[in-house]
């Protein structure tokens, strides 16, 4: 099974979303997909009532989502890691033990050559048009993500 883990700040907003996406587009029995911060702010917390929101009018349910805090061994567990911007890249690479650690770990938005944004906008203070942004933002490149992983890798 290969694992995937999705890191923002807080796992809250833009990597519950990026979980419950790619595990939208992923068959179960092959891929299993989690979300971690990097920080310890909402840890235990569900995933912001926007975000929920959002994902909801697109048919995906991740309020059953839990925060938590991303961990060394992570690097243990999954086999790619992707990441919203390049402070939680940053402070996740900055846990790596050794370079095969610090190959597992990409920018989300890496996958799709088409996307011109380099990083993921944290919609936290943002309006509901911020999470709906974010959503199509993290729905195309998990779809290329999707198409890569089933078909041809990474």
């Amino acid at each position: 099974m290969t694992r995937i883990l999705m890191v923002c700040l807080g796992n809250i907003c833009r990597s519950p979303l990026a979980h419950g996406i790619l595990e939208s587009k992923l068959p179960s029995d092959k891929f299993y997909v989690d979300s971690a911060g990097t920080a310890n702010y909402h840890v235990g917390d569900s995933p912001d009532h926007r975000s929920i929101a959002v994902a909801k009018s697109h048919g995906i349910d991740i309020a059953h989502q839990r925060g938590r805090q991303f961990k060394t061994s992570d690097f243990d567990t999954f086999d790619y890691i992707f990441t919203m911007d390049d402070s939680n890249y940053q402070n996740v690479i900055a846990l790596a033990r050794n370079s095969r650690d610090i190959a597992k770990v990409k920018s989300i938005l890496e996958v799709d050559d088409t996307i011109k944004a380099t990083y993921v906008p944290d919609p936290y203070h943002g309006e509901n048009s911020d999470f709906q942004n974010v959503f199509r933002l993290l729905d195309k490149a998990c779809q290329s993500l999707s198409e890569k992983l089933q078909n041809t890798g990474l």
